[in-house]
């Protein structure tokens, strides 16, 4: 999910070798042709416990949400390794869960991540959820409808299977079979990218939306597509998950920054989340947080609200 200036954090996610679990629960988990997945536990990779209560940063907090003491969030958990199910098949964890647990943690809350389908969550935030995290990009439709406060950068890069037997050529998509996550940025490229094709006289694209990634990386596992399209930490999970089974192809696209969603009349709780955010940025521990899914290079400088494209 993307767009943007290029940014040097990209390379480092590109590259990321990320030897953690599953993507929805232990049976949906990225699988190699043979079925075997990778049972190893990720949730120990940041102890958020030693993130520390900011009194100052907590006090910015509207009365509801302090009074309440939790941070109820809203991440579709299907998307590893930004937020995921551990092999236990109730725990999030990913990049993106660490990152809200230590936000919740300077502010003096606990934490409730809710699973949820991508395209629901930025509509519910403000009434079902108090905030969201799902690798979302920071967009202009985005930040029309919620305040976002960026964190992380990545781009997008298309996997095929190993040896590319399809032939398979970025530069050349009409025709072509891809598999991509529902209501993804790369969702969205893809059906502007295959509208091109049918003006141009071409073939279209056979764009194959899927609501789990897990399921994107095992049908192209499976022979189904010629190719599939995520953003790129989650294309170099899916070649780390099936030991190779999945190469990467072509150049990292369109580098953007994450952001964490707030309701846009919520000023209070942007404040807090905003400062919170900054606060691990400039004490270190955001970084470490992406330091322990292979990324470190991937935490912005500044936690901007709602930057421009």
């Amino acid at each position: 999910m993307r767009r943007l200036p290029a940014l040097t954090a990209v390379a480092a996610l590109a590259t990321a070798t990320l030897a953690l679990t599953a993507c929805t629960d232990a049976s949906q988990q990225p699988a190699g042709s043979d079925g075997a997945t990778d049972e190893t536990s990720a949730a120990a990779s940041f102890d958020p416990s030693s993130v520390e209560a900011d009194e100052e940063i907590a006090a910015l907090l509207p009365k509801e949400i302090a009074d309440k003491g939790t941070l109820t969030v809203g991440s579709d958990t299907a998307y590893a390794p930004a937020e995921f199910i551990d092999v236990d098949g109730k725990t999030p964890v990913g990049f993106d869960i660490d990152t809200i647990t230590a936000v919740a943690a300077v502010l003096g809350l606990e934490v409730d991540v809710q699973s949820a389908a991508f395209d629901g969550i930025i509509p519910a935030i403000g009434s079902k959820y108090d905030a969201g995290i799902s690798a979302f990009t920071i967009t202009a439709e985005r930040t029309a409808e919620a305040n976002m406060i960026s964190y992380a950068v990545a781009g997008s890069q298309y996997g095929v299977a190993a040896g590319n037997p399809e032939g398979f050529d970025p530069e050349s998509l009409c025709g072509t079979t891809i598999g991509v996550q529902t209501s993804t940025i790369q969702d969205d490229e893809l059906t502007a990218a295959t509208e091109q094709c049918e003006k141009d006289g071409e073939e279209p694209i056979d764009v194959v939306r899927y609501e789990s990634q897990a399921d994107v990386t095992t049908n192209l596992v499976g022979g189904k597509l010629q190719a599939m399209y995520a953003d790129s930490p989650i294309t170099a999970y899916a070649v780390e998950q099936t030991s190779g089974e999945i190469e990467t192809v072509g150049e990292i696209l369109d580098a953007a920054p994450y952001g964490i969603v707030v309701a846009q009349d919520d000023e209070d709780l942007t404040a807090a989340v905003q400062a919170a955010v900054q606060k691990l940025i400039d004490d270190g521990t955001l970084e470490e947080v992406f330091a322990a899914w292979g990324s470190a290079d991937a935490v912005v400088d500044q936690a901007e609200l709602n930057p421009a494209e």
